[in-house]
């Protein structure tokens, strides 16, 4: 299959022609600084400059900024996938590739430790299964962070706003230590999913007219991953020829 891109159209995925996802939808708290840093995203988005879009907001945590990136990553595959699930079968894919060079085997190092060789619909059920628990766990991607988000007629109310009985915040909950990497654990299997799908379903993409939103989300993902160097080289190699592409199309 040929990897071109036809007409980068800026705009979010969620204004795909289908709104089916496979599975579902990881929401932000509406009200939440993350929602607030995830409309920003949107905003800038719509700019058309994707890689000031991706750089991080002056005073922001990084932290935070890669979480609610992920998050965005995660239910712009989901909805991707959920379009072509019908074409990606057992008997269709029966192992997870990427191309002939590339295949992936699954384990997520708990409930399979020992890799194993599975069909591409199996393997994402496993991998998206495992983002979205990763995704809900609070202790590696916690909601609500910082201090309280309320405001006074004299500024930010805290640390006093546990002296407010009305206050709806609480104290923040920290990131831990090893979020980064399972952060770019997780953009690192996401890509495996657009692979599989430039490879092996982009004529499907195509005859549904999707071709627009899988690259103009493709983009956003790789430049942002390269801004923050979030996946070795070495694992973007099954679409090297097509990153080459986008990033040539920008200079």
């Amino acid at each position: 299959v040929t990897l071109w891109l036809t007409g980068i159209a800026f705009s979010v995925v969620s204004g795909s022609r289908s709104s089916k996802t496979f599975k579902p939808k990881k929401n932000i708290p509406e009200g939440s600084h993350q929602y607030e840093l995830l409309k920003h995203a949107e905003a800038t988005l719509g700019s058309g400059n994707l890689r000031q879009a991706v750089m991080l907001p002056e005073g922001e945590d990084l932290n935070e900024w890669i979480a609610v990136n992920t998050v965005d990553f995660f239910n712009q595959i989901n909805m991707l996938y959920g379009t072509i699930t019908e074409f990606c079968t057992e008997s269709s894919c029966p192992v997870m590739s990427a191309g002939p060079r590339y295949e992936y085997h699954w384990a997520d190092g708990t409930n399979i430790k020992k890799p194993i060789k599975c069909s591409a619909p199996k393997y994402i059920d496993y991998l998206m299964t495992w983002v979205q628990d990763q995704l809900d766990d609070e202790t590696l991607f916690p909601s609500k962070i910082g201090g309280c988000s309320c405001v006074t007629q004299d500024g930010p109310s805290w640390p006093s706003h546990a002296l407010i009985p009305a206050c709806p915040c609480i104290p923040g909950v920290p990131f831990p230590k090893n979020f980064m990497s399972v952060a770019k654990t997780i953009l690192k299997r996401l890509f495996r999913v657009y692979a599989h799908i430039y490879h092996q379903h982009f004529d499907s993409v195509m005859r549904l007219q999707e071709e627009a939103h899988l690259n103009t989300s493709f983009k956003h993902f790789i430049f942002f991953v390269q801004e923050f160097n979030l996946i070795d080289r070495r694992e973007l190699a099954p679409l090297h020829e097509l990153i080459e592409k986008l990033g040539s199309k920008d200079r």
